[in-house]
């Protein structure tokens, strides 16, 4: 808590002012979690500051919210792209990446529990810069990176979260996902100049070589490039009870019909689309899936216990 308390200062996120009862204050929250490495041992604890943006007014506390996420169909095309050409692909991460972006809205939040100023306990946050859970967070986010048209990038007009640098001789590739990147081309001089200019911008970790990336293993063969999801799909078992089920031949049955009203009982709602959801993005490295989820997905506002 106190190391992503000290970000937010150094940062200079905000600025303790007197509150005014005639503005929206909102109201923020410290979450915990765990976080794993790819072999499922524990990495480290983390604790997070998040505002509670479902009490944000449209108008007032943000207008846009959108921001891109890169497609998956993108990140394989690029992957492959840089398997064929041997080219090296490097594996970024920003430190606190919602804290770079700045605010155009007005918006004021209570101080962190625990960490209320002693002499100012009354004050409230008058917020310079986003933080996670603010509805707009993620497109100011998204703002800061236009930078790198600075650096003789531009949007992929297939996908504005893919920076692509094309000059004679020069192809530079920058996936973006949220704080996750991964840089490659076909001229390692530049690729480290691209990296130098992140660091001097964002505080940024190098992880090196592509290992592991939107909760995807990746292990780099003479042959080509393996991808798989073996830890998140030990983790959809567990969280469905299903550890100990044996495997199955065909992705779905081929004899049960399945249709709205089948006459079995209804299961909950939330839990089946949490779990569709989760097989979604499974369907990146097992495509096999793909046409099950698909006919799944469209039963999702009133399940049943077949489905």
């Amino acid at each position: 808590m106190q190391s992503e308390f000290d970000a937010f200062l150094k940062n200079k996120t905000w600025e303790l002012v007197p509150m005014d009862i005639s503005k929206n204050v909102i109201e923020c929250k410290w979450l915990f979690r765990i976080k794993m490495k790819p072999d499922s041992s524990i990495d480290r604890y983390k604790a997070r500051l998040v505002a509670k943006g479902f009490t944000q007014r449209p108008g007032i506390d943000f207008h846009s919210t959108f921001s891109p996420v890169i497609k998956p169909a993108i990140v394989r095309i690029v992957l492959s792209l840089a398997i064929q050409n041997n080219w090296v692909m490097h594996q970024l991460d920003v430190n606190n990446a919602f804290l770079q972006g700045y605010l155009e809205e007005e918006v004021f939040m209570r101080q962190p529990p625990d960490f209320e100023h002693p002499k100012l306990p009354n004050h409230v946050c008058r917020l310079h810069k986003a933080i996670y859970g603010l509805k707009q967070a993620p497109r100011a986010w998204y703002n800061e990176l236009q930078f790198l048209v600075s650096l003789g990038f531009h949007k992929s007009h297939s996908d504005t979260s893919l920076f692509v640098l094309h000059k004679p001789g020069i192809l530079l590739y920058i996936l973006v996902y949220v704080d996750d990147i991964i840089v490659t081309g076909n001229t390692q001089t530049l690729i480290h100049q691209v990296l130098l200019a992140l660091s001097q911008r964002f505080s940024i970790k190098d992880l090196g070589c592509l290992t592991y990336f939107l909760g995807v293993e990746v292990l780099r063969t003479s042959n080509g490039l393996i991808l798989s999801q073996t830890k998140y799909i030990h983790d959809i078992l567990q969280d469905c009870n299903m550890h100990e089920s044996k495997g199955v031949t065909t992705p779905m049955s081929l004899t049960v019909p399945f249709q709205l009203h089948d006459g079995s009982l209804p299961t909950d709602t939330a839990t089946y689309r949490q779990v569709i959801g989760k097989l979604q993005h499974l369907s990146f490295t097992r495509p096999a899936i793909s046409f099950s989820v698909n006919r799944l997905s469209q039963f999702m506002h009133a399940p049943s216990t077949l489905h």
